[in-house]
């Protein structure tokens, strides 16, 4: 098995209304999102991937459609969150993701990983499997959602 890890950065705003320190107000980030998928070199001579898992403008493409496109530029909060929700509905056209829980780097990398774990293995099949999503929140800063082993373990 080859692990290969494709990066994408996108901008987005959050806020933790819980947080003790400054956090707890609207602000963004530059997040950067890096999905590694696990799977087997494709000995497919004269085909487009041969020598790959799979080619990184189709994990491009996936990750766009499924995550980067739907939260760049997006104002990411909490269903709970009802009085920045409220304010965002203020603001005809404005770009929101509703989420379940507190936009943390932990709960959108988990976020992230949920939602393209599928979209690989749908169009895709079964000898490719997302491993990791790692989503950097500032280049210090960033959260880890691996795929769960058949032990159940990470």
């Amino acid at each position: 098995m080859i692990r290969i890890t494709r990066k994408m950065e996108f901008d987005a705003g959050h806020r933790i209304p819980d947080h003790r320190s400054q956090c707890r107000n609207l602000h963004g980030h530059r997040y950067v999102l890096e999905i590694t998928l696990e799977g087997e070199v494709h000995e497919t001579p004269g085909q487009s991937d041969n020598g790959m898992v799979l080619d990184f403008s189709d994990i491009k493409a996936i990750a766009h459609e499924q995550v980067v496109g739907p939260w760049d530029h997006a104002f990411l909060v909490c269903q709970s969150d009802t009085a920045v929700l409220e304010f965002l509905k203020s603001m005809p056209g404005h770009k929101t993701v509703v989420t379940r829980k507190v936009p943390t780097a932990e709960n959108l990398a988990q976020l992230a990983f949920d939602v393209l774990a599928p979209a690989f293995g749908q169009r895709y099949g079964k000898d490719l499997v997302l491993h990791r999503v790692r989503l950097y929140e500032t280049p210090n800063c960033w959260a880890d959602a691996t795929r769960m082993s058949e032990s159940g373990q990470s």
